[in-house]
């Protein structure tokens, strides 16, 4: 496990801003002390979810019945194929 970088209170009120941007851009955990003992972790925000996709989300749903790839309708049935 790496090491967590430590930064007392008073310099992380004054530089609140960087640190969190620090912490962001590394995501490297940051502890917070008074002194010298850890009063508050800052931690990286989790990843946001990804949204489930739509492909496949019907996969269970449907069910083949028959025969999908005959006709509908018998071929002596079309009158466009007659002319």
């Amino acid at each position: 496990m790496a090491s967590m970088d430590t930064i007392p209170i008073s310099k992380f009120k004054a530089t609140c801003l960087a640190v969190i941007d620090q912490v962001n851009r590394t995501g490297k955990s940051v502890m917070v002390t008074k002194r010298g003992k850890p009063i508050a972790l800052i931690d990286p925000a989790p990843l946001p979810e990804r949204k489930a996709s739509w492909l496949g989300s019907f996969q269970a749903k449907g069910k083949i019945c028959g025969d999908i790839v005959a006709p509908v309708v018998a071929q002596s049935e079309w009158s466009t194929l007659d002319e």
